[in-house]
């Protein structure tokens, strides 16, 4: 169970990680701390560790700059719900481990608890008492995000074959 913070439709790759910032890309932990600036100006300051980002349609539109995705998960952001997601912030964000799970995010508004169930494909809003579906996510691509991303999974299991699969 984790709150939310809410962006809205069309959030670029630049809005996540203002270009201006490229200069601390080797600095994570410094990047994290502007993640959002100029959308959401207190992001920072209100995402802690497990948190879900909710926004509506368009998700990491732009660059393919695979920092914007890196950067939310650093930041602590457990996963992305969307309306609509650029494919390759999709890819990044799944090769780094973090979930971008595709919903109707209208009735989810920013505070509101979420409970996340991965084997049904089910997202909980507390608040609501709704739920909505966001389909069920593939095995292996959900063996790559419990082992932490692409990276770790290869070095793991060494191919993209799940054990005993």
């Amino acid at each position: 169970m984790r709150k939310t913070l809410r962006v809205g439709d069309d959030i670029s790759t630049d809005h996540i990680i203002p270009g201006r910032f490229a200069h601390l890309r080797s600095n994570l932990p410094e990047l994290a701390k502007h993640a959002l600036e100029d959308t959401y100006p207190s992001f920072a300051q209100k995402v802690n560790p497990g948190d879900f980002l909710v926004a509506g349609k368009n998700f990491g539109l732009g660059s393919s700059r695979e920092h914007a995705a890196i950067v939310l998960k650093v930041a602590g952001i457990k996963a992305v719900l969307a309306k609509s997601c650029a494919r390759i912030f999709f890819r990044n964000a799944i090769n780094v481990g973090l979930p971008v799970l595709i919903t109707n995010t209208d009735a989810i508004d920013e505070g509101d608890e979420l409970e996340v169930d991965w084997a049904t494909g089910q997202v909980k809003d507390l608040a609501k008492g709704i739920e909505l579906g966001f389909g069920r996510i593939p095995p292996v691509m959900l063996k790559i995000l419990e082992e932490g991303g692409l990276v770790p999974f290869i070095q793991k299991y060494k191919n993209l074959e799940l054990p005993g699969g």
